[in-house]
């Protein structure tokens, strides 16, 4: 890719961009394409603009489905995530990060 993208205000992005979340909410990945453009929203006092890369929507592909393997990967993942490392049992729910245990083992003193 050649020169500088194209630099776009907060919502005056012309159609046939999107960014990443735009995509997927579409059913769509970027699929390898470059960066098309950026997106800046202006901030008050003095801050830096946030920055929002845009793809091009007519070169999207779609999403990839979920593998059995990646099914399998995704649970147990997340099952790691709610196994309790105190009492090694399975909270029902994602541990918080903040108590590092679940909460019956956290106790009333955290």
């Amino acid at each position: 890719m050649s020169g500088t993208l194209p630099v776009y205000r907060w919502r005056l992005a012309p159609d046939g961009y999107a960014t990443r979340r735009q995509l997927r909410a579409r059913g769509l990945r970027p699929g390898g394409q470059d960066v098309a453009a950026t997106l800046e929203r202006p901030r008050r006092r003095g801050r830096p603009p946030l920055v929002a890369h845009l793809y091009r929507v007519d070169l999207a592909l779609p999403v990839r489905p979920m593998t059995p393997g990646r099914w399998r990967a995704h649970a147990a993942m997340m099952r790691a995530r709610r196994t309790c490392p105190a009492c090694r049992g399975d909270a029902g729910y994602v541990i918080p990060a903040t108590l590092g245990t679940c909460v019956p083992c956290a106790g009333p003193g955290r």
